[in-house]
């Protein structure tokens, strides 16, 4: 219809534009994504944008895309002098109190933007930082249309993500027509809400939620609202089980005032999810340097000592009257509120659990998550790093899936159990036939094992295998016996390249310009490469990377030998590269590594690689990689106070900073890196004549806004 609007001409086509306008804006993500969006007149953009039926997912969306079209549509020296184009009043449309405060922080360098920029971060902050909630003293009693999120009968996706903003209130506002945003009691009643949580405990059944008449969205299929500090997550699944009927996906992650004992009831609210995502950040806890007996002792393990026969651990006996859930995939990394009686709820209530993630979970032991490895048959992605997995959870894996009847399993039909029916086990080797994941890290685990699974596994995609000593020692026994393999082409990198096609590869010992050789048709979809320590790619094997792995995402590299020429070809001929890592790497770079454009980059490391950086080759770096969102510098002792400067203006939109043995680089100004207000993880190590006052003072102002990561 784009295209035909456009061939037809827009002021020939007056008959319909009020049709189309309607059209276009209910299905505005799709018109963003036609080529020939960068051709709608202006007039219809605006007319779209102002079409109360707008649907977007985000208001972040929505700027992105006026952003998209006006680039298109103004020649570069406009770009640099635009204050007096009629067209930025479309940005007024945008409600910039809702965008994502990274985001927002971001765009204070976008020249179109940068004042409707400043004006969105100082609003979010305003509404982040409200110790007590209140639209009115918000909005002086005015106009609430701009807190209003954008929810149309249309809406199918709902992403509030990184926006910290975002409140019990503000949320229940937008789900209320429109008519009762100027209910005077009504609007007391919102703002009253935070208080009587904290009065009733925070028991969300205590709140007389029929007094709020929301609105139902039939459409909305899934809502984003991972790291909203603000919103109190128990009480906005009261809001989305009314308003949301068809709710399928709920992302939650990092959002810490939600208590895991509570995963059963947002099961019962919400029917229809499938996909629920509650990761919280953790530091985690070395299993090994803990002992828990068992965090649900009526949990009784039954072990056969019969060399022939072997009995998985006895599941509990219990019977539920509960509506089963639908849960196809669970996240719970980093929860370590949840314990084994937690598994075994979730194991009686979600038979179709195909997908879960405890990575972190320190407070389940080995006989609770063997419960879920026995109940849900139809498992093919466990991801158990950091916990308590061992030998119950080995025997629930090779059981007879068949056979569920509580007798001992018997292994010679294995092609029955869990295990061959794996794609993803994210703990370690798995003999699985259809093995997706497999990751041997800093294992003692040999070479032959190792090409033994990728035999087996035509279908891999990820190999994780640094800090195995043993395959290089294992390899360098084979090469001494093995003259076809004179030319130094380990078996197993063979044996890689020959039957399968990675997308992430994590390497070390023995990794070298040779295996890079061999490993080439498997790395031809290559997304993520790591070399860590012990492997040598030499600066020949490092510039043949982009060549052999031209989609490369993100590339990590520790003790190998770089240069100029090599960081530059690299950033020149990988136009997808998001993450750029080097690390204690032989040789140094220079500000010539970094005279090529990267605006896909997002995260960039160097750490002792550039000790010669100035002021200068930091402010080229700013320019040639303007969208870097996490940086960290190790090592540059040449920078001085001044580069603070550089790097808030040059990075208004970092979440993350690490500066260590940087010279004076926090001598002097630390509070200029305020400018940087969607910063979350700021690291300040051992650099000269620290300012302890004014990093208090930064982390201070920021403590309510982002949460305290560190």
């Amino acid at each position: 219809m784009v295209e035909r609007m456009i061939n037809m001409g827009y002021h020939a086509a007056t008959d319909f534009i009020p049709q189309l306008t309607d059209c276009l804006a209910r299905n505005f993500i799709w018109m963003t994504s036609c080529d020939s969006f960068h051709n709608v007149p202006f007039e219809l953009l605006l007319s779209c944008v102002k079409h109360p039926c707008l649907t977007v997912d985000s208001e972040k969306h929505l700027c992105d895309s006026i952003l998209l079209w006006l680039a298109a549509n103004t020649i570069p020296y406009d770009l640099l002098n635009s204050t007096g184009d009629a067209r930025l009043e479309i940005f007024t449309e945008i409600r910039t109190s809702l965008l994502s405060l990274p985001f927002a922080a971001g765009k204070r360098r976008c020249p179109l933007f940068s004042k409707f920029a400043e004006r969105s971060v100082d609003a979010i902050l305003s509404l982040a930082t409200s110790s007590s909630f209140s639209l009115a003293n918000i909005l002086g009693g005015g106009d609430f249309s701009q807190l209003r999120i954008r929810l149309t009968e249309c809406t199918k996706i709902l992403d509030l993500s990184g926006c910290p903003q975002i409140s019990l209130p503000l949320l229940l506002l937008s789900m209320l027509p429109f008519s009762y945003s100027v209910d005077t009691m009504l609007t007391k009643k919102l703002n009253q809400l935070p208080l009587k949580l904290e009065r009733f405990n925070m028991d969300v059944s205590r709140i007389p939620w029929e007094t709020f008449p929301v609105l139902t969205f039939e459409a909305v299929e899934v809502v984003d609202v991972s790291n909203c500090p603000m919103l109190h997550l128990e009480a906005a699944i009261e809001c989305f089980s009314k308003s949301f009927p068809s709710l399928t996906t709920l992302k939650a992650a990092y959002t810490s005032n939600f208590r895991t004992m509570k995963l059963y009831q947002l099961l019962q609210r919400c029917p229809l999810l499938s996909n629920i995502d509650l990761t919280v950040e953790s530091n985690p806890v070395i299993p090994a340097k803990v002992s828990v007996i068992s965090s649900f002792p009526v949990v009784k393990l039954q072990i056969s000592t019969s060399s022939n026969e072997e009995t998985c651990p006895a599941v509990p006996t219990f019977h539920f009257s509960r509506r089963l859930s639908n849960i196809t995939n669970l996240i719970l990394e980093g929860r370590t509120d949840i314990y084994d009686s937690d598994l075994h709820n979730i194991a009686e209530c979600c038979p179709s659990l195909c997908c879960i993630n405890l990575n972190v979970c320190t407070s389940i032991t080995d006989s609770g998550i063997s419960v879920i490895l026995l109940k849900c048959v139809g498992l093919h992605s466990i991801f158990a790093c950091d916990t308590f997995f061992a030998h119950n959870c080995v025997l629930s894996l090779c059981r007879d899936i068949s056979r569920f009847d509580g007798v001992a399993m018997k292994m010679e039909k294995n092609t029955n159990s869990l295990a061959y029916k794996l794609q993803i086990l994210h703990i370690g080797g798995c003999k699985g036939s259809s093995l997706e994941m497999l990751d041997v890290s800093d294992t003692k685990v040999s070479c032959h094992a190792v090409g033994h699974v990728v035999r087996r596994s035509p279908h891999l995609k990820c190999l994780i295998a640094r800090g195995c000593r043993h395959l290089l020692k294992e390899e360098s026994n084979i090469l001494e016996n093995s003259p076809a393999l004179s030319y130094n082409c380990p078996v197993l990198y063979y044996e890689l390249g020959k039957s399968c096609n990675l997308e992430e590869i994590s390497l070390g010992w023995g990794f070298s310009f040779f295996s890079l050789e061999a490993l080439r048709p498997a790395i031809k979809m290559l997304r993520t490469f790591i070399v860590g320590l012990g492997g040598s790619l030499g600066e020949d094997g490092l510039k043949l990377v982009p060549t052999f792995c031209p989609w490369l995402e993100t590339l990590i590299l520790y003790f190998q030998v770089i240069s100029d020429s090599v960081v530059r070809n690299i950033l020149e001929t990988l136009k997808n590269l998001q993450v750029l890592a080097l690390c204690y790497c032989f040789g140094e770079i220079s500000s010539l590594s970094f005279q090529f454009s990267a605006p896909c980059l997002r995260k960039l490391k160097l750490e002792r690689v550039t000790a010669q950086m100035t002021n200068d080759d930091l402010l080229t770096l700013a320019q040639n990689c303007m969208n870097i969102t996490e940086l960290s510098l190790l090592g540059c002792r040449r920078l001085n106070s001044e580069s603070q400067d550089t790097i808030s203006n040059g990075w208004p939109g970092l979440i993350s900073l690490h500066l260590e043995d940087c010279g004076e680089v926090t001598a002097k100004g630390v509070t200029s890196l305020m400018n940087c207000q969607a910063l979350e993880d700021l690291l300040l190590r051992h650099n000269v004549s620290l300012q302890l006052l004014n990093v208090l003072h930064f982390c201070r102002s920021n403590k309510n806004q982002m949460g305290e990561h560190q």
